[in-house]
């Protein structure tokens, strides 16, 4: 049949007996249906259809997605200003979980159902937690892809595949917390402190200087993070949030272990880190990491049990010696732009009766395992001069 005229594309029967459709786009390119049809009424209908697109200013370009996986998602991290961290994290669960499936593919024959079927494969090799980042990374590259008309729709569609479901941590006692001070050592048990009653995060801790101890508050300030890669690189930067840049202050029981720490173990120059190892260099994760498994082994906790975990002892403390949701997300440096608001009216000195109340609850903690009076409880957990 010779070529079909119409008032939107055109239809011909093709020596084979099947149909092919072509209309001519609003690019001015003429464009073929990407199948061929059994029928006419087939081909006229997929006419029709490119017709509505088009009136509706839905009509994309169907060649546009024939863009590399690979290619788009690289670029994609490149154009982020990611941080050191998430720019780490982002290109390691793409070359370990996302890449070596979607590599070879264009962007539009990622599907629904091989979005589903990774995802199960992915579930099958490894914990659940790290499949829900490496989901909710796809997801915003190809959603990117979708803002960018690349493709029509984003094919990540799963209901709660992003979202993560971590166990309940474990908290320490007030005894286990001395316990682990003391067998540390006395050169890092001010860094358990501040993890369980600041509460500080590592990161935060890391890049602590001497100007940023507030010894007329009892108090550290926390201006900036220097997370380690796992390079083994500082990587100097900003707090997580703006909230993180907070007067940490401290029960007042830590004020002998903060002058002691200032007086033997920071960094001598005016500048100097807090927290240097015994060569007097900045310490290592790796480092820290072995004395940190001996004391938690001394101490009996579970191997499971976190350096981070006292951060979430630090929470639930908080919470019990009487401070509010508000209270506790100040002292944590925890908030999005919206609780930022909301947290602002917890200032420095309700952050004093907060820190007074620890104290009052740790010493009273520490007197009742140890029958003995205040002055000689309060020693329970201090270094022993050596």
């Amino acid at each position: 049949m010779a070529g079909r005229k119409r008032r939107f594309g055109r239809i011909r029967k093709l020596p084979s007996g099947r149909y092919q459709a072509r209309y001519l786009g609003p690019d001015g390119v003429d464009r073929p249906a990407p199948r061929t049809f059994r029928t006419s009424g087939e081909a006229d209908d997929w006419l029709a259809a490119q017709q509505t697109e088009i009136g509706k200013g839905d009509w994309q370009d169907p060649e546009a997605g024939a863009v590399n996986f690979e290619i788009y998602a690289v670029q994609w991290v490149d154009e982020r200003g990611l941080s050191a961290t998430t720019d780490e994290l982002y290109r390691r669960l793409l070359r370990l979980h996302i890449l070596p499936t979607f590599r070879a593919w264009d962007l539009d024959e990622i599907t629904p159902p091989r979005v589903r079927t990774w995802r199960a494969e992915r579930l099958s090799a490894t914990g659940a937690t790290t499949v829900a980042k490496s989901y909710r990374l796809l997801k915003a590259i190809l959603e990117t892809a979708a803002d960018d008309e690349l493709i029509r729709r984003n094919p990540c569609r799963i209901r709660g595949a992003g979202k993560e479901s971590a166990p309940e941590r474990p908290v320490a006692t007030v005894a286990q917390v001395d316990a682990l001070a003391d067998a540390i050592g006395p050169r890092w048990r001010l860094m358990v402190y501040l993890a369980a009653y600041g509460p500080a995060r590592p990161e935060e801790q890391a890049g602590m200087r001497r100007p940023d101890v507030d010894l007329e508050n009892v108090g550290v300030w926390v201006r900036k993070a220097e997370p380690e890669l796992t390079t083994g690189r500082r990587a100097p930067g900003e707090t997580k949030s703006e909230a993180g840049k907070r007067l940490l202050v401290l029960p007042g029981f830590m004020e002998k272990d903060l002058r002691r720490h200032l007086a033997w173990y920071a960094e001598k120059t005016p500048d100097g880190l807090l927290f240097v190892g015994e060569k007097g260099k900045p310490f290592r994760r790796s480092s820290f990491g072995r004395k940190w498994r001996k004391a938690r082994a001394a101490v009996g906790l579970p191997d499971d049990f976190r350096f981070y975990d006292l951060r979430h002892t630090g929470h639930t403390l908080t919470t019990r010696s009487g401070a509010t949701l508000k209270d506790t997300m100040v002292r944590a440096g925890q908030s999005t732009e919206k609780a930022a608001l909301i947290y602002q009216h917890s200032d420095h000195e309700r952050q004093r009766v907060v820190a007074a109340g620890l104290d009052k609850m740790v010493e009273a903690e520490r007197k009742k395992g140890t029958g003995k009076p205040d002055d000689q409880a309060s020693g329970t957990g201090r270094a022993r001069e050596a």
